[in-house]
């Protein structure tokens, strides 16, 4: 048995196991005591888990900001005098893409411009209200906080920024860096959660102003003081201890509410959850039923996907096992697989087959001149092009640095055919151009070839080395050529 079935079955029966144990220990208490249910078990264990996935969906961000606030590309650039604005355009439209924010940005503690990911929004001032965030912030020391705001950068949405500090190594402020999240993102996740728990959840800051609702609405319009029944017991739950979670109960409309609130450091925030007394009694007589559907529908799923992603990561493990990162072509070691095959067809049907063994003429000029991105892209660039003037039958691999190997499919003759239509298609589009300079500096990259046949008794060491003298041949020719040994 595969140790992939063994995980699977292993798998499947922890889920079903734990799925069968709670939907029969849930119809028991829910069939004892509805309330009792309610008091310790539905609500504690609803809040918890919301608490875990909050922390799941928003500690991501304050993640990324704080990997920006400590980012030595960052803190250098502003130490140097942030002279070049797009490179922190371009830094901050990477953050926001790659890991799919709403917005991203810098404020300079220097200049007090406002960089964010398509340039510069604004010269913040103290006078301006919507920029009274980062004096408070800078003035409070604290390290990160959470702010709800309107973002002026695209047309005023509301917006959940995660502000982090940006210090040299004096701890001298560079300025503040961080993310953003679209309220409606936010407010999406709540109304899943609350969908899925079937109760009331928001966030509250210490002053009992909402701050996170399933309707957005009600963000920073609403204070749970105002709150018909909650108003009751809203300075008991803003004055609990911050160290531990705790359960309220009051009356709305006549009939019980029951709350449990936990606060979350992390945000400065309270997470909420509240349920109805009557709704739950109700939901009691048909949980075990609904639980008994919906888990067995769950944990089919749960099997499904487990076993498509172990597939998926399985599959993507191999092509990243034998696929060179930067080019995308074959790597070293998938190249020596394809050599060993090709060998032993050879041996049992004398198939010929070659190695054309190709280095770009002056890439060493390349990265000097136009920088290393440029010469990455360059790599890109021919390997798209090597590939393209080979055969379905032949393998192209990078081989190591700025070299290409070409396994062929036949005899050398062929193999300095192929290399002649990869050399010269390589001379027209192999092109690398210097924009850092004020007079672009364009430099024609060609490459040398040295093509080997395989004779019976070669191994892959004196196979390349004949295809690397021969190359080398053709560069002592001057470069540009095909040379076969």
């Amino acid at each position: 048995m595969s140790v992939r079935l063994k995980l699977i079955i292993t798998l499947t029966t922890i889920l079903v196991v734990a799925f069968i144990s709670v939907s029969f220990f849930n119809y028991n208490v829910s069939r004892n005591s509805a309330r009792d249910e309610i008091l310790n078990s539905a609500l504690p264990l609803t809040r918890d888990n919301i608490y875990s996935e909050m922390q799941s969906g928003l500690m991501r961000p304050l993640f990324v900001s704080s990997l920006m606030a400590n980012d030595i590309f960052l803190k250098d650039w502003a130490s140097e005098g942030e002279k070049d604005v797009v490179k922190i355009m371009r830094y901050l439209d990477e953050i926001r893409t790659k890991y799919g924010f709403f917005t991203s940005f810098f404020v300079s503690a220097k200049t007090g411009e406002y960089f964010y990911y398509d340039g510069v929004l604004k010269t913040i001032s103290p006078k301006d209200s919507h920029d009274v965030w980062y004096y408070n912030f800078v003035k409070s020391g604290l390290e990160y906080e959470f702010d709800v705001d309107t973002n002026q950068a695209v047309d005023d949405i509301l917006t959940v920024f995660i502000n982090h500090r940006v210090e040299d190594k004096e701890g001298n402020l560079l300025g503040v860096a961080g993310v953003g999240l679209k309220m409606d993102q936010v407010a999406s996740l709540l109304k899943i959660f609350t969908q899925k728990y079937s109760k009331n959840i928001f966030l509250v800051d210490p002053q009992g102003v909402v701050q996170v609702h399933a309707d957005k609405q009600l963000v920073e319009s609403l204070n749970i003081k105002d709150i018909e029944g909650l108003k009751n017991i809203a300075d008991e739950v803003l004055d609990m201890n911050r160290d531990s979670s705790a359960m309220f109960k009051y009356m709305q409309d006549d009939e019980p509410v029951h709350l449990t609130a936990r606060f979350i450091p992390e945000f400065d925030w309270f997470l909420i959850v509240e349920q109805k007394e009557n709704a739950a009694m109700r939901a009691a007589r048909n949980n075990f039923i609904r639980t008994l559907g919906i888990g067995a529908l769950a944990t089919l799923l749960i099997i499904i996907i487990s076993i498509l992603t172990i597939n998926h990561f399985q599959g993507r493990l191999e092509v990243q096992a034998n696929t060179d990162e930067l080019t995308g072509v074959a790597n070293r070691r998938s190249f020596e697989k394809r050599f060993d095959g090709a060998m032993n067809l050879h041996l049992k049907t004398g198939s010929p087959f070659s190695v054309v063994l190709l280095d770009l003429d002056r890439f060493k000029e390349v990265n000097d001149t136009c920088g290393h991105n440029e010469g990455d892209r360059l790599l890109k660039e021919i390997s798209g092009v090597i590939n393209s003037s080979i055969r379905d039958s032949d393998l192209c691999a990078r081989w190591g640095g700025d070299e290409f190997i070409v396994l062929v499919s036949g005899d050398s003759s062929q193999a300095v055919f192929i290399a002649e239509r990869i050399r010269s298609s390589v001379e027209q589009a192999g092109v690398c151009k210097d924009i850092t300079s004020i007079e672009s500096t364009v430099m024609n990259v060609t490459v040398s070839c040295g093509v080997a046949q395989y004779i019976t008794g070669d191994t892959l060491d004196s196979l390349t080395l004949r295809a690397d003298k021969a190359m080398y041949e053709s560069k002592e020719l001057g470069k540009n050529k095909v040379v076969a040994s």
